[in-house]
Formats: C-alpha cells, sequence, structure tokens
C-alpha cells in the first residue's frame, strides 16, 4: 500500500496559525530521527547504532517487537524512514518532505510505502483504512510535536 498526504504548516492569510520557518521545521524533522519516542507511541527507546553525515542505522524498542530502522536525509529537503525486513515487520519505508509551493505556505508531505496490499475489494479494506487513519493522526501530532518544540516547550 502507498499512501500520502500533505499536512499545511504555514498559512499567512490566518494568523489564528502560529508560523514556522523551514529551519524550525527541519529541527523538528532532526528531534524525531534523534529522538523518535515522543513521536512514536509505544516506543520504549531508541539506539543509535550507526551514524553518518546524512544517514543513521537505528534500534526501535517496542517492548513486545524491536526493528530497526535506517534515516537518511537531505538537509532541510527530506527525511527518509526504512524499516528494515524481519522476522516481527515485513518492512516499509516513510518520507517525510518539507515543500514551500509559495514563499511562506510551508507542507509536510508524508509518503508511506507498505507491504500491506492496496486492493479496494479487498477483506482487509476495514483494516487498510484504520492503517490509513492511523498514519495520518500519527502525522498531526508529530507536528504537534514540531510546533511545541518550536515553542521552547520541552517534549515528554
Amino acid at each position: 500500500m502507498n499512501f500520502e498526504h500533505l499536512i499545511q504548516i504555514n498559512d499567512p492569510e490566518n494568523p489564528l496559525v502560529e508560523s514556522l520557518t523551514r529551519d524550525q521545521l527541519w529541527l523538528g524533522l532532526l528531534h524525531r530521527v534523534e529522538n523518535p519516542v515522543p513521536f512514536l507511541p509505544g516506543l520504549e527507546s531508541c539506539t543509535i547504532l550507526e551514524r553518518a553525515a546524512d544517514a543513521l542505522l537505528r534500534e526501535l524498542d517496542f517492548g513486545p517487537a524491536v526493528i530497526q530502522d535506517r534515516v537518511t536525509m537531505a538537509d532541510r529537503h527530506w527525511v527518509r524512514f526504512d524499516i528494515q525486513p524481519s522476522e516481527v515487520h515485513p518492512g516499509g519505508s516513510l518520507t517525510i518532505t518539507i515543500e514551500e509551493p509559495e514563499p511562506s505556505f510551508l507542507f509536510l508531505r508524508f509518503a508511506y510505502e507498505t507491504t500491506l496490499a492496496n486492493n479496494p475489494n479487498s477483506e482487509d479494506r476495514a483494516y487498510i483504512d484504520y492503517v490509513k487513519s492511523a498514519y495520518h493522526q500519527s502525522d498531526v501530532d508529530c507536528v504537534r510535536l514540531i510546533r511545541s518544540l518550536a515553542a521552547g516547550i520541552p517534549l515528554q
């Protein structure tokens, strides 16, 4: 299943929405890379196994399941999380891209690639819809946490 959606970050025409800069957004995404615990419900800990200039290999401990993912990134543009296939997880990826179609109009595009079939007639349709909804809610929460970081509020 491939699934993607946009979340608008800035709306210069709406004074009720606190604007973020590209740098603030990028720093929030880097925080998610370095310390994903507040961003991923159920995650107990994260250990960085390898580090390069534009990539990390991490071990994510969810208690009953431990998975590894490789994180790659392009500075102030995108972050990609590739879950390594294992006995406990079939693998998949998430790419988060910062988009700015016009100056000051920032968006985050969340693009998922999973092993779930995306057949609309499938018996798993309700499950697929649930997964998409859960991904979307997780991404809304991610943006909320990035806004908190930008406002100087420490994450729990």
